[in-house]
């Protein structure tokens, strides 16, 4: 196979599907299958909600991000045939073979089947969310009467995070500013009121005590009402209901926001392939899937071997998992023996607010100003290609990164 053009199909352009098809673009004809046309930086989406960086800085498009060596398919695998090696694409009449398989889709968000909440809840996880979410901030702040009472402002100007993980603390931060600046700029009296609600007992579960500290600090230091122990009934069209300690208790708002989980991509759970009993497919120290010498998987869909419960489902975890897919592609193609690595934390850096951050690196929590810098110039480093990175790099530290006001 190593004399010939092998056929290497990529599902999915996530960190993980980028970053391989990257990798292989001299190994063999790299075909890279995304219903996005766009690839997503998603730890910096909170930036993006808040105006601190553009569109193009984290979701370039795939042609940007490639050339003629990887070829670029938009639209939806929806079955993998594995006996005759092809993969149909929703709006494709013809099937892509394959020699070589990688499935990369990622997840989706996880609404645990708690009443309303799909109907209701905006999730997070994609650059229309984050529109859609800043359109509802401001058009509730553009609805309270400049002359309203602050106990009115608070009431119309309420907001529910549901999940206080990562992307929950940091979500609720950006938005606590955001709605207390737009409430500055407005002459509104009181303040807005964002709530966070967590079913387990702290907030960002499995993270370093001392980073939890500074997270806690910065929700409070943003006025971020935190309800852990406390689990969602239901989700309404203008509010939600709550239950702590056996007491249930409806808050009208004027969005849930939904941070509380990913599940497997509907494309995966039609595979016939080994999965554990949340779906993730199961995969080799290798990351080929089990039972099938030519395919791998890897990302938010993939049950990896002795990974840290802190790396599932990170951004960090599928930029690591693609170099090892990676390698181990080349080596079937060239006959050698396929290769493990260790998964390590790479730190931990997380958006508090529009003017504060925190970093764990080397043991240690920086917060603050110096924090928010040192976040921008690390995730600057990961971005796909060392040409978008020289773009998006000069745009950060020369143009600035200053959040847009609301309505702005």
């Amino acid at each position: 196979m190593a004399d010939t053009k092998a056929r290497i199909l990529i599902v999915g352009g996530g960190f993980g599907g980028l970053f391989t098809a990257l990798e292989l673009m001299t190994a063999g004809e790299v075909t890279l299958v995304s219903n996005e046309d766009h690839f997503l930086f998603a730890p910096m989406l909170y930036e993006y909600l808040s105006g601190e960086v553009e569109a193009w800085h984290i979701a370039p498009h795939y042609k940007e991000l490639i050339d003629d060596r990887i070829r670029f398919v938009q639209g939806a695998a929806t079955e993998v045939d594995f006996a005759r090696r092809e993969v149909e694409v929703a709006g494709r009449v013809r099937r892509f073979a394959y020699d070589m398989l990688v499935l990369g889709v990622g997840g989706v968000t996880n609404f645990w089947g708690i009443e309303g909440a799909t109907e209701h809840a905006l999730p997070f996880r994609k650059i229309r969310h984050a529109d859609d979410l800043r359109r509802r901030m401001t058009d509730t702040l553009d609805r309270i009467p400049p002359d309203a009472a602050p106990q009115d402002t608070r009431d119309a100007a309420t907001f529910a995070v549901v999940g206080a993980g990562a992307s929950g603390v940091e979500l609720a931060t950006k938005m606590s500013d955001l709605l207390r600046e737009g409430f500055r700029r407005r002459g509104l009296r009181g303040e807005p009121r964002v709530l966070v609600v967590e079913m387990g007992q702290q907030v960002v579960p499995g993270m370093d005590e001392e980073m939890r500290a500074v997270v806690e600090k910065a929700l409070s230091d943003a006025r971020v009402e935190v309800h852990t122990g406390t689990r969602v009934v239901s989700v309404l069209a203008d509010g939600v209901r709550i239950e702590h300690g056996g007491v249930e208790t409806e808050i009208k708002t004027a969005g849930v926001v939904w941070t509380a989980g990913v599940r497997v991509n509907p494309f995966i759970e039609e595979l016939h392939v080994p999965k554990d009993r949340r779906g993730l497919v199961i995969v080799e120290p290798t990351l080929r899937v089990q039972g099938h010498e030519n395919v791998f998987a890897l990302g938010d869909i993939a049950l990896a071997p002795d990974v840290a419960p802190i790396l599932a489902g990170t951004a960090q975890l599928a930029f690591q998992e693609s170099d090892l897919v990676a390698k181990n592609v080349r080596a079937l193609l060239e006959g050698r023996p396929l290769v493990t690595r260790e998964f390590v934390a790479l730190g931990e850096a997380l958006s508090l607010g529009t003017e504060n951050a925190a970093v764990l690196a080397g043991g240690r929590v920086v917060s603050g100003v110096l924090a928010r810098q040192a976040r921008f110039a690390l995730y600057t480093q990961r971005l796909p290609t060392w040409q978008h990175r020289l773009k998006v790099g000069s745009s950060w530290f020369l143009g600035g990164k200053s959040p847009r006001p609301l309505g702005l």
